[in-house]
């Protein structure tokens, strides 16, 4: 009966865990969390506690079940703050099934796991040591006190081991429960970024690029607002790779990527759409105000003394073709190729300047 008991509370734990944290993953509970997300954790985990106190195993006045897991939780990834909250919670919780000398003790075992778990989070080693000394901590204040609590019962012989045994593996299940949502949430995240950027500058790749723009689009055309795309192009840059190497014109790309960044608006959407070809998007952007950003980016690039990996500088310019709809075009599926025409007017006509498509 006893271990069936304590079964049922780390089913609950479990799986009311798992869930939790899953949808949760993109926003996880850490020592930085907002003090909204640690107060909500907080309160989570008193509430999680409560339910598996309603599951405990009743000895006279005392109650036994896996509530102090929950609270180890909050305290160890959130601190003090979601931890207080869930403690007073799960006082709370134990005072309304009876307000005796065993809710008192559970008062003091509750604030003991507490701050032994604020303390161990702080020692410098291993994640698992630490995961391991706070349920063993816990293990053993929950020994004593339920030995004072039960000093003749002949079921401590089954329930100590049992409840030790059981304790350790809710602890290390609900971490290990919380690590791998995380740990895949991370992964997940990782791929979404190497999926829509650029690796060598940092910048939207050409499939966010494509993303980016039908948004924009679909925007700019419901919104009746004015949108800008700019096409970027270095101008003879197969002759600084050429003449300096493929790594050198990589930190030519870079610090380009660098330039375009801080010269447009923090809204607008900069890509490397492949080789030396870059874009700008330019939200709710007129023409005159598209050539302002494109006359600033041109001479910045002009001016700028790039640095290669050798010590050296090199200089290079950069060949734009602007394209705005309403005003240049009518249709926002058409920009990409007006853009694209006002790029090669450039390449025709005289590199290192702007042409605006006509």
């Amino acid at each position: 009966m006893i271990i069936k008991e304590l079964f049922s509370n780390l089913a609950i734990l479990i799986s009311t865990l798992f869930l939790y944290t899953s949808l949760t993953s993109s926003s996880p509970l850490h020592r930085s969390s907002s003090w909204m997300r640690k107060v909500s954790a907080g309160m989570l985990a008193g509430i999680l506690s409560n339910v598996l106190m309603l599951y405990s195993m009743h000895f006279d006045e005392t109650i036994v079940d896996l509530r102090h897991i929950p609270l180890i939780l909050v305290a160890y990834y959130g601190g003090s703050l979601p931890a207080v909250i869930a403690m007073v919670l799960i006082t709370l919780g134990r005072f309304t099934i009876g307000l005796n000398s065993s809710s008192l003790l559970a008062l003091v075992l509750i604030v003991f796991i507490t701050v032994t778990t604020l303390l161990i989070t702080k020692w410098r080693i291993h994640k698992q040591w630490k995961i391991f000394f706070i349920l063993t901590a816990s293990n053993i204040i929950f020994t004593v006190l339920i030995c004072y609590l039960l000093p003749t019962n002949n079921t401590l012989f089954v329930l100590l081991p049992s409840f030790w045994t059981i304790s350790y593996i809710a602890g290390f299940v609900s971490f290990f429960v919380v690590e791998y949502v995380r740990r895949n949430q991370k992964l997940l995240d990782r791929f979404k970024a190497e999926a829509s950027t650029d690796g060598l500058t940092g910048l939207h790749n050409v499939r966010k690029f494509d993303q980016a723009f039908n948004e924009a689009s679909s925007q700019a055309k419901q919104n009746k607002e004015m949108l800008s795309l700019l096409f970027i192009d270095i101008d003879h840059f197969k002759n600084v790779n050429d003449t300096y190497g493929h790594k050198e014109g990589d930190q030519v790309l870079i610090q380009l990527s660098d330039i375009l960044r801080n010269t447009v608006r923090s809204f607008d959407i900069v890509s490397r759409n492949g080789g030396e070809e870059f874009t700008v998007i330019l939200l709710d952007c007129s023409t005159e105000r598209g050539i302002q950003i494109s006359e600033r980016i041109r001479e910045k690039v002009e001016a700028h003394a790039f640095l290669l990996s050798s010590g050296d500088f090199i200089r290079v310019t950069v060949s734009i073709g602007l394209a705005c709809y309403h005003e240049t075009t009518k249709t926002p599926p058409v920009l990409l190729k007006d853009a694209d025409d006002a790029l090669y007017e450039v390449k025709k006509t005289g590199r290192n300047k702007v042409c605006v498509a006509q």
